[in-house]
């Protein structure tokens, strides 16, 4: 299977990192023809400039074009994997980013034909989609607040993947406070997870 991972931690020395080589190492091993985006290596530019917003639906080619190798990337994946923290409530940034100069209309959704409708996805080719994530929030309080990130990436997104695309969440909360034992058990958990894809 075609994996792309996209990774987006500022630390090659964080816990993040780790999953981001564990997520790779495993589905190498399995066998998966694998790519990577590793976000922030890469110096990516996520700002939707003003000028790109004037042309974002009248001449979208032009800004598809400016992100060609990760809009090609994306098409090619028949599996998303996406490693990142979670930072007040949400991706970072630049992941977010990321997402909006390159999920463009054309790319990864059509634009609604009228009013009540929602967007049709363009990237039936993802059969898999698997979010990895840390946070300094306790899970129960994430559930309080109905998870805005999580339901964001899987439930927003989750409709532009093919119809049957299986979607996984993996996430260590309390990061703030895991002792090794936690996050060894996590990257262990990851592992398992991803060997199955």
């Amino acid at each position: 299977m075609r994996v792309l991972i996209v990774f987006c931690h500022p630390s090659e020395q964080s816990y993040g990192a780790a999953l981001f080589a564990r997520a790779r190492r495993t589905l190498e091993a399995a066998g998966h023809e694998v790519e990577v985006i590793d976000l922030y290596r890469e110096g990516f530019d996520p700002v939707l400039s003003p000028e790109d917003w004037n042309v974002y639906l009248s001449e979208t080619d032009i800004l598809i074009a400016r992100v060609q190798r990760h809009v090609d990337a994306l098409r090619r994946a028949e599996a998303l994997v996406m490693v990142f923290p979670t930072w007040m409530y949400g991706p970072p940034a630049l992941l977010k980013g990321w997402m909006e100069r390159v999920w463009l209309p054309g790319v990864a959704f059509e634009v609604p034909e009228g009013k009540k409708k929602r967007a049709r996805g363009l990237l039936t080719n993802i059969r898999s989609f698997t979010a990895i994530t840390t946070s300094g929030s306790p899970w129960w309080w994430l559930r309080l607040i109905r998870d805005p990130g999580r339901s964001m990436l899987t439930r927003g997104y989750r409709v532009l993947f093919h119809p049957r695309c299986r979607v996984r969440w993996l996430q260590l909360h309390d990061m703030n406070h895991a002792s090794d034992r936690d996050r060894q058990r996590f990257l262990a958990r990851v592992e398992r997870r991803l060997a199955r894809i």
